[in-house]
């Protein structure tokens, strides 16, 4: 194997992967990559609901698996497929005492990068799950992209009533973001992109957040991190993004193996 392949580690304390999507992973089979990851100790995976084809499909991913959890919610992208249907389909399955492997609302947010929603469609999707997490007690998982200014607005009107918070995931937005949802109590979520060159700014977001408040994960399959770009994501390589959380944070490996650990348990209640 080239240097530039080189062998994944098998990290010393296990690791939580906070965001990923098993049901968009092709390279491999889902029992497969469930081994894998097991094999390069990731102990626990959420698998991630972003659209209403999939709220079933993630629940019933970690009722299959015992070593993986899953969310209910819309992704911003979908934000124009949000109704009432859709709400009481996510309700519904909140409601349901059987889907105990439910962890969070999301993915729901923001993104006016690609604006694949009309942005008042995103607001309204955006709000009304985050009134469902806080009537279930749940944490969120939020996407948000060049929509800085509107998540800080939203979320500055429901974050109080939140007791369980979340996480800003796959975090590549401004200081100002980071440092708002840092101060109301939120994670910041890190995967493959700190590992890339031109991601500065990820990695200055990095360095203001907390050890406390820092999740791992690999959005995959995308952002596949340095040095595998190029080939499809998936949690087994989550290692490569503790040892660039570590070093950027200037800490040991360890240090940041074990409080990332202990931070998704503290948000998810696993």
């Amino acid at each position: 194997m080239s240097k530039s392949r080189r062998e994944i580690p098998i990290v010393s304390h296990p690791i939580i992967e906070t965001h990923f999507h098993l049901d968009m992973l092709k390279n491999l089979s889902r029992t497969e990559i469930v081994e894998k990851s097991l094999h390069h100790n990731i102990e626990k995976m959420i698998t991630i609901s972003t659209n209403p084809n999939n709220l079933d499909e993630v629940i019933t991913i970690s009722e299959t698996f015992p070593q993986i959890y899953c969310t209910q919610g819309l992704h911003p992208h979908e934000g124009k497929e949000w109704n009432q249907d859709v709400r009481a389909h996510v309700i519904r399955n909140l409601s349901n005492i059987k889907n105990k492997k439910i962890v969070a609302v999301g993915e729901i947010g923001l993104d006016y990068y690609y604006s694949k929603s009309p942005h008042d469609e995103q607001i309204v999707a955006f709000e009304e799950q985050l009134q469902i997490a806080i009537d279930f007690n749940l944490p969120v998982v939020i996407h948000s992209r060049d929509a800085d200014e509107d998540t800080i607005s939203t979320l500055k009107k429901y974050s109080p009533q939140m007791k369980r918070k979340g996480v800003i995931h796959s975090f590549t937005s401004g200081l100002d973001l980071a440092r708002f949802a840092l101060e109301e109590g939120f994670f910041l979520g890190f995967n493959g992109i700190i590992t890339f060159k031109n991601a500065e700014n990820v990695r200055d977001a990095l360095r203001i957040t907390p050890l406390e408040r820092i999740l791992l994960e690999t959005d995959s399959p995308f952002l596949t991190p340095d040095p595998y770009r190029g080939v499809e994501n998936a949690p087994y390589y989550l290692p490569f993004v503790a040892q660039k959380v570590a070093d950027v944070k200037e800490v040991t490996l360890e240090t940041i193996l074990k409080t990332t650990y202990q931070n998704a348990h503290n948000l998810f209640h696993f």
